[in-house]
């Protein structure tokens, strides 16, 4: 099959202007199938990619696609390409420093027994990254939108808050991450403050790239993937981990006492709440017409397949770096002390130099890594602004004032830290929670509006598909919640800190209720067993 892509010049293009050739008049057709309506909306509201930014893929017509909304044309190997993109933009955050901090920590305490969850955790954030990409190719609006619209002013405002609480906690790791890569590759000479400013820049790299066009966005990205998987595959092929105990890590589920909290660190590591709203908005990039079914369902199948093998990726570069710090330093005196700050150190100790001393090989995925999820970060921050506010700014006001909500927090965490590998680490564990806090009010939402007929039409989720996503968002939550109590018991001191907290933890459990309650979110058939569990009690 014949396709074709190209950025479109104007969103205004004369849909009466006669074509000549046969390509001419098939881009032409798809763009005059899109709807007035939807085009005067986007001029009152705030979309995620403007008519023109949209990259347009075109369809030859054949005797079955003529009037005919619910057409799938066959799989094709060149439109999977044109669809790829938005799912490796996504993976970013399965990659973030973060991550990293949690795979090092989980190979170096608990060595390949924890290999089998990092699997089955990457598999649980597809499920939701899934449904994230459906909800918006489906209503062509991102979960921030639709959100603004679902729930009442005050309700609104509070995701809203939440949700930009949890994207400058993530901003934080991944700027201190890129931070100490700079300090790494440059032996120490630039202090973390000044990694802090070099980092901020890429704001303006990302405002530069864009004027360039959406696949050359995400070109630069695939470029930065491509550069970590290389330096931590790299780290594997030096170190040689233990290939029988990997695979038995893999396939065979352990679980100790004694890793516990790396088991749930891996976990709750794999949602990010601003990953969530991100997915939504990114699949928006290529033009779809959410009227037609057929052009609805492709896109759905072709992001699937996008987005799986771009989890795949980052799970392999997760595993790399979880083997290589559990070959290392598994069952050794550094093992609970390590961390990303003093990571490369270990590693040059352990490993000596060599032609390219494999620290400096570190610092290179870890730059990657954090140049990367920051710029990702700025992207996701748009979207929810945007989104939640319904703010009509041009993208370098929205950029310049996300970038800033987490930059200067960064910067006198920077300052105040420099010094201390210690405190960095608690620091860390404080980001952490205040990123497990907000998970609940990523997933429900979700969860709430695709399962919902008259936000998602036929392509709203089934009802196996709707338990399964429940019970990962369960499990999701519950083990988050453990790390939040666990956290609290051994850091909050003090009766009137702890009276703050409890207060604080009821208000929170209160809105988590209402989320759920509002609009049915909950799968009816739970309902109606309750309801009849209880009339039979009752008789």
């Amino acid at each position: 099959m014949d396709s074709l892509t190209r950025e479109e010049e104007s969103s205004r293009e004369e849909p009466g202007k006669i074509k000549d050739t046969a390509e001419e008049s098939e881009s032409k057709r798809l763009l005059s199938s899109q709807s007035p309506s939807s085009s005067s909306s986007d001029d009152e509201n705030e979309v995620a990619y403007e008519s023109r930014e949209k990259i347009v893929i075109v369809d030859v017509e054949t005797p079955e696609s003529i009037g005919n909304v619910d057409y799938v044309p066959p799989f094709s190997w060149k439109k999977l390409w044109l669809f790829t993109g938005p799912g490796f933009l996504m993976s970013i955050a399965f990659l973030d420093p973060g991550n990293l901090e949690g795979d090092l920590q989980a190979g170096a305490i608990a060595g390949y027994s924890l290999l089998w969850l990092l699997m089955w955790a990457t598999v649980m954030g597809l499920l939701i990254q899934l449904l994230s990409a459906r909800l918006g190719v489906a209503t062509g609006r991102h979960l921030a939108e639709l959100c603004r619209e679902e729930y009442p002013t005050w309700a609104r405002f509070v995701l809203w808050f939440m949700a930009e609480l949890a994207l400058i906690g993530a901003d934080i790791q991944e700027v201190i991450g890129s931070a100490i890569a700079i300090q790494i590759l440059s032996n120490g000479f630039l202090p973390l403050w000044a990694g802090v400013l070099i980092t901020a820049s890429d704001c303006f790299f990302f405002l530069f790239l864009e004027n360039y066009g959406v696949r050359k966005l995400e070109a630069v990205f695939a470029v930065l993937i491509a550069t970590m998987a290389l330096a931590f595959a790299g780290m594997f092929g030096d170190t040689k981990p233990s290939g029988k105990e990997l695979l038995i890590g893999i396939l065979v589920p352990r679980l100790g006492s004694k890793t516990i909290r790396q088991a749930v660190g891996v976990v709750g590591c794999v949602i990010m709440p601003h990953n969530v709203f991100l997915h939504s908005a990114l699949v928006q990039s290529r033009k779809i017409d959410p009227k037609k079914r057929g052009q609805v369902q492709e896109a759905l199948n072709y992001y699937s397949i996008e987005s799986s093998v771009a989890l795949l990726v980052s799970f392999m570069i997760n595993l790399f770096v979880t083997t290589v710090f559990a070959k290392g330093f598994y069952g050794t005196k550094q093992a609970d002390s390590i961390g990303l700050v003093n990571a490369g150190q270990y590693l040059e100790e352990k490993y000596g130099g060599g032609l390219f001393p494999i620290l400096y090989i570190w610092g290179i995925g870890l730059l990657a890594a954090g140049q990367s999820s920051t710029i990702t970060g700025t992207y996701a921050g748009q979207f929810i602004m945007g989104g939640f506010l319904n703010l009509r700014l041009k993208k370098w006001s929205r950029a310049l004032i996300t970038r800033s909500f987490a930059i200067v927090p960064t910067i006198i965490v920077a300052i105040v830290f420099n010094t201390s590998e210690a405190s960095l680490d608690i620091l860390n564990e404080w980001l952490n929670v205040l990123q497990s806090i907000q998970i609940p009010f990523a997933l429900i939402p979700l969860l709430t509006l695709v399962s919902k007929e008259q936000v998602m039409g036929v392509f709203r989720i089934g009802p196996i598909l709707e338990r399964m996503a429940w019970t990962v968002a369960a499990l999701v939550m519950i083990i988050n919640g453990y790390l939040l109590f666990d956290f609290f018991v051994s850091e909050v001191k003090g009766v009137f800190f702890g009276l703050t907290i409890c207060i604080w933890t009821a208000a929170y459990i209160a809105f988590i209720v209402y989320l759920i309650l509002h609009g049915d979110a909950l799968p009816s058939t739970w309902f109606d067993r309750e309801l009849f569990k209880r009339h039979s009690i009752g008789c």
